[in-house]
Formats: C-alpha cells, structure tokens, sequence
C-alpha cells in the first residue's frame, strides 16, 4: 500500500493549484463515489491521469493503466483492479474530449469495483 500512498502524495503536489481552487467543494469525494458532472471535475480528474501518466499523448492508455497497478497495488487488490480496467476499457473511446473521457473512465472504474478504487 506504501507505494500506492507514495503515488497519491507525487500526484497531488502537481496539483496543488487546482485542487486549491476546488478543495472540498467539488472533488473532496471522488474516492468514495461522489462524481459531480462538471468541467471542472472532468479537468481534474484528467489532471490526475496526466500526473499518474495514464494519460499519453492526450489519450488515456489502457497498457499504462495495467502498469501503474502492477507496479502499484497491493497483491490483494491487483487482480480485480486488472478485471476493472478490462470492463472499463471501451469507456474513453466514447468520448472525444479528454476532461470528458478520464471523468467517465474513472466513474466507470469506481462503479465496477468501489472497495477498491483510490484516486490519486
């Protein structure tokens, strides 16, 4: 889980700004489910994927997705976390805009596995 943690805190000092402009009022619950549908929300959670590079050349890459959880997770989570991301794959496609697509993907992923979601 260290390296999970580890993960989370590298992420969030890139985004400070942001997550200062929206602290607590719109994104404070996206760990537990709590997905508002606005642009703002939709940015940061690209933002985040971006910091976590899943998102390469303005498109979120699945094979980096699988890596980040390989490399990150803990052996107890990894398995359904890989099968979430298998079920939540065809979710970016939808979409052409890259604050759209990451909010959707991770709302995606949090409706199919929620003990196991952690947003950076």
């Amino acid at each position: 889980m260290y390296k999970v943690k580890e993960s989370k805190e590298k992420g969030r000092k890139g985004r400070q700004g942001m997550e200062r402009m929206e602290k607590g009022e719109l994104i404070g619950d996206i760990e537990k489910g709590k997905f508002i549908e606005e642009r703002p929300v939709m940015c940061y959670v690209a933002c985040v994927y971006q910091t976590t590079q899943i998102i390469k050349n303005n498109k979120i890459n699945y094979d980096a997705a699988v890596k980040q959880v390989k490399m990150n997770y803990p052996e107890d989570m990894k398995e359904a976390m890989l099968t979430t991301l298998e079920n939540c794959r065809n979710t970016p496609k939808k979409y052409k805009d890259l604050c759209e697509s990451a909010y959707w993907t991770a709302k995606c992923i949090y409706e199919d596995n929620p003990p196991n979601f952690l947003f950076a």
